[in-house]
Order: structure tokens, then C-alpha cells, then sequence
């Protein structure tokens, strides 16, 4: 592990499309309240087919490894997903500061059961504007929806 002001974001390019799916699956399985529902190839099919064409995407560098991202589409900040070595290092901050500056409202859904990316979120000033039981999500679990107006 580097320094983290060594690390730099850059927008993603397709040919980051594995180490990110790699990243995305590692940091789930961190979450043992978290459902595994997908393969390994669906989760590159994911990141590949859907995720970079649709979304912006910005990964965190340090050197030529990537070690977090995050993806916004409209006010939605849809994906924010770091190495589980790099959490704790201003990384995740410094990835939704930079990817929503200029967003007048951010919007994002967190799982009820990840408290730490709900303290995350709440030391950013975003409000939990309504908690839904997870029929409206993929996975099934209980979500809130955090609103941050600037």
C-alpha cells in the first residue's frame, strides 16, 4: 500500500473493465450480510456491457494498480467501490468529490446493513430521505436513499 495522496483518478477506459469487476467482487465479499447472486463473468459483464458505457466512471490509481471507483449517471452516484486494503485513506472522499463537483443534488442508495458506507455517507452531509425493505432492489436487502443538496 502507497501513500494515498499518491493516488490519482482518471476517467476508466474499457480495457479496465476486468479490475474493476475484480475490485467490485472483492469489496462484496467483505459484506458477509451480502448475497453472492453473481458469477464472476457476470459481474465483468456488468462492469464491460453496462456500467462503462452508460455511466461515468472514475477509477483511483496508485501507480498502474487501480484501487477504487466510483460511477454517476445523471444525479445518481450508482457505484462507489474501493480495494477493501484501501478503505480508511481518503480515497472514497476524494472519488465523490471529485466525480459529483458541480452536481447541484446527489442521490444514491446505500444498503441498510453496510454502516460503514452509511457513516460515509452522513459525514459527507448527505440525508437519508426514506428506507425502502429491498423488493425495489436487486439484491432484496433493505436500502435507504441518501440525498445531498448543495
Amino acid at each position: 500500500m502507497s501513500d494515498h495522496a499518491k493516488v490519482t483518478l482518471r476517467p476508466a477506459i474499457d480495457a479496465d473493465a476486468t479490475v474493476i469487476a475484480k475490485l467490485l467482487r472483492a469489496s462484496l465479499n467483505t459484506f458477509a450480510w451480502m448475497p453472492v447472486l453473481h458469477t464472476p463473468e457476470e459481474d465483468l459483464f456488468f462492469i464491460r456491457d453496462i456500467l462503462l458505457p452508460e455511466q461515468e466512471v472514475t477509477v483511483a490509481e496508485d501507480g498502474d494498480r487501480i484501487v477504487g471507483f466510483i460511477a454517476i449517471h445523471g444525479d445518481w452516484v450508482e457505484q462507489l467501490y474501493l480495494d477493501p486494503a484501501w478503505t480508511g485513506q481518503g480515497i472514497g472522499s476524494r472519488l465523490l468529490s471529485h466525480a459529483t463537483a458541480g452536481m447541484s443534488v446527489i442521490k444514491l442508495h446505500c444498503f441498510q446493513a453496510n454502516i460503514g458506507a452509511r457513516r460515509f455517507y452522513e459525514r459527507h452531509g448527505f440525508r437519508a430521505e426514506s428506507f425502502g425493505d429491498g423488493s425495489a432492489n436487486g439484491d432484496g436487502l433493505p436500502d435507504i436513499l441518501y440525498v445531498l443538496g448543495r
